[in-house]
């Protein structure tokens, strides 16, 4: 049961992108500053890989690792798949720039989080 209620807000996440990479480019109001757009997929990807991580759970450092690489290529392969999915909107077009900021907003939280959790190991151990 726990897993099922887990999965929500991986899901609600993942629809959220999916509902805003299929807004026409010409409708997307972003800020003007350069780098906004790699931002907010940095953020919006960040956003994803605390979700699946909370899903997946976290126990010991060895899994610890599996589970941060997982996170990190199931973010690549659903910014893949986005940016396959935005080939077909008007005014979008696909990214490579695109794909490498989700893999750093997934490879961001992973850091942070296999950090935190070494950190939280070792104070335990005191």
């Amino acid at each position: 049961m726990r897993r099922v209620i887990r999965i929500v807000p991986v899901t609600v996440v993942m629809g959220t992108i999916f509902l805003l990479s299929h807004q026409p480019g010409n409708s997307l109001h972003l800020p003007t500053f350069p780098g906004a757009d790699k931002l907010a997929h940095l953020m919006a990807y960040a956003t994803l890989a605390v979700t699946v991580f909370w899903f997946l759970g976290k126990r010991g450092t060895e899994q610890l690792k599996s589970t941060a690489l997982l996170t990190v290529c199931f973010c690549l392969l659903y910014g893949m798949s986005d940016e396959f999915h935005q080939s077909f909107i008007p005014y979008r077009s696909v990214s490579g720039l695109d794909i490498v900021a989700d893999v750093a907003g997934a490879a961001l939280i992973a850091a942070l989080w296999f950090f935190n959790e070494r950190i939280r190991q070792k104070v335990s151990l005191m």
